[in-house]
């Protein structure tokens, strides 16, 4: 039976959906599905109005921490403003042309993204682990006329064909320090900005399928702030029943940040949504556990995410209790499983505060379902309930018929959250629906008698390290590029800080040699670090055959998961 915070979040989301409330919706039509989709009638029309607006109410609250820079929602705001100016006036850029962002996580990255949108176009979040090669497929597939890069991913595609202008940005300064290249040429704060609406595009980010290809999945305006909105209401809903209780806090919100923005996790519960919340982001450029719980102290910090391990890694320190933790209060962890001795664990460890988690897509703009605080602990197993009040969730067989509770099947998300689709690649983009707007995660699950989420498998050949996604046949391709491979196959080991890790497993041709450290450097400037493989077994025969001629992945899985285990007990 739903628990006791169940009926509590229901009740408090009820109360602000009325007529006038805050989570009021209406319907809103889809023509190309043929559905209407409930939307959130207080949600601006566009992003650049959303950070004019909240900015303003915001002012000069605290909103980035990053080393010694502290920027307010206003200065950051005005900074944006004038970078927008700069491309528009400067450099030409058009309402809906896509701009690439490729960097790691700072003031100038965050600004950038801003300036962007408010200059109206579509930013193209360029994952910041990507080699050479893999930076470029995402710039052409825009194509990205600009990119902004900073200097280490712009070394990466250094002589490479990208067909694109390259805006070196430094960090560890003011913003328009950092991102002078976009303001040299002319423009500023007075360049006037184009009107966009919902229907406007806003953003690409890119997704790694069964295909092994990498895909741009574009969203309009609409679909983005529609997802922060949604993200904001089980916000309003948590903050109204604080208020029954009298535990409003009284200190500013405030997010320790060790998520990639450029992900969508980073980029729409984290970011976005912190305009809306007045939330103070604390950027760590690289995960430190001891830095981490410094920051926390120091900055007060009441919402800690990251990878499942990293609250583990801060549950467990010996260092523990060197530091003052209490103010945090929410340890997040999205992107992949949380293993269920970690939950137990780090409420133990820090009682103050409670392990969530969440189940989203780049799909969805991460919208999807959420399992809070005592909620979890009941059901460590289970990603929550759809999360209200825009998500529609249904387990599907494989002709989009809904399956009764508890039948496995394919985990569909339909929303107004969703995105529209795979940038020029319509094969892909219909597959990823179905005709009545469900979108097809690809993973397996069901729903329990309390509408609780649980994952139990993938369809598509994937691998998730630690959020990020691994297209097995991609790893697989690269390595069939070494002239003296003759089969190989890569498939997932269970890893208690990253959930899964690639591994492969290969066979050379007649009369060739070619040793594991060998592979791993043929394949090192060819394949972003997350990807390579953590174990490379090389075989003598050939590699087990299904009855249709397919490699019997299931089996080299199952037999390598227990040498990696028997290696590491």
């Amino acid at each position: 039976m739903p628990s006791q915070l169940d009926l509590d979040l229901e009740r408090a989301f009820a109360s602000h959906a009325v007529p006038g409330g805050l989570l009021e919706t209406k319907p809103f039509p889809v023509p190309r599905f043929g559905v209407d989709m409930p939307l959130l009638v207080h949600g601006p029309p566009s992003l650049a109005h959303y950070f004019q607006h909240f900015c303003a109410e915001q002012g000069d609250k605290t909103f980035l921490v990053d080393g010694d820079l502290r920027l307010s929602f206003a200065e950051t705001f005005a900074a944006a403003r004038v970078a927008a100016g700069g491309l528009v006036a400067g450099h030409g850029l058009r309402k809906g042309e896509f701009v690439g962002i490729a960097a790691r996580n700072s003031v100038s990255w965050v600004v950038a993204y801003m300036a962007v949108l408010m200059a109206g176009g579509c930013v193209a979040l360029l994952n910041g682990w990507w080699q050479g090669g893999e930076l470029v497929e995402g710039i052409r597939l825009g194509p990205c006329r600009l990119v902004i890069a900073d200097e280490s991913r712009a070394r990466r595609i250094e002589g490479l064909d990208h067909g694109a202008e390259i805006l070196l940005i430094r960090h560890d300064c003011p913003p328009l320090e950092g991102l002078a290249t976009l303001t040299a040429r002319g423009g500023g704060a007075d360049t006037p900005l184009p009107d966009l609406t919902g229907d406007d595009r806003a953003t690409m980010l890119f997704t790694s399928g069964s295909t092994g290809q990498s895909k741009g999945a574009w969203s309009d305006h609409r679909g983005v702030v529609q997802a922060t909105m949604n993200y904001l209401a089980q916000s309003i809903a948590i903050l109204g029943l604080m208020a029954e209780r009298g535990e409003l806090p009284t200190e500013q919100p405030t997010a320790l940040v060790n998520v990639p923005l450029f992900h969508v996790t980073g980029e729409v519960p984290l970011l976005l949504q912190s305009f809306a919340q007045g939330r103070k982001l604390v950027l760590m450029a690289k995960w430190d556990a001891v830095e981490a719980m410094r920051l926390i102290e120091r900055e007060r910090c009441t919402y800690f995410v990251g990878v499942p391990l990293m609250s583990y890694e801060i549950a467990t320190h010996p260092d523990r209790d060197k530091y003052d933790l209490s103010s945090c209060v929410t340890f997040a962890a999205g992107g992949a499983p949380r293993p269920v001795e970690h939950v137990k664990r780090i409420r133990d460890a820090l009682p103050q505060g409670f392990p969530i988690i969440g189940y989203g897509l780049t799909e969805t703009n991460g919208v999807g379902c959420g399992n809070f605080n005592e909620n979890y602990l009941a059901k460590p197993t289970s990603t929550g309930r759809a999360s209200p009040p825009l998500v529609d969730l249904a387990i599907m067989d494989d002709d989009g018929n809904v399956l009764p509770q508890g039948s496995m099947g394919e985990i569909c998300i339909r929303s107004i959250c969703n995105f529209i689709g795979y940038w020029n690649n319509d094969a892909a983009t219909a597959e990823a629906f179905f005709a009545n707007g469900y979108f097809r995660s690809g993973d397996l699950g069901y729903l329990d008698e309390d509408g609780y989420l649980f994952i139990v498998d993938r369809k598509k050949d994937i691998i998730i390290r630690g959020g990020e996604n691994i297209s097995c046949i991609e790893v697989e391709g690269a390595i069939y590029a070494n002239p003296a491979v003759a089969e190989a196959s890569v498939f997932g080991l269970p890893d208690p800080r990253y959930g899964e890790v690639p591994a492969a497993v290969y066979l050379v041709k007649d009369g060739e040699t070619l040793a594991p450290d060998q592979l791993r450097d043929f394949l090192a400037s060819r394949i972003a670090p997350f990807k390579m493989p953590v174990r490379f077994w090389q075989v003598r025969d050939a590699l087990p055959r299904l009855g249709t001629e397919k490699v019997d992945k299931r089996s080299l899985r199952e037999k390598y998961t227990a040498e990696w285990q028997r290696e590491h007990a």
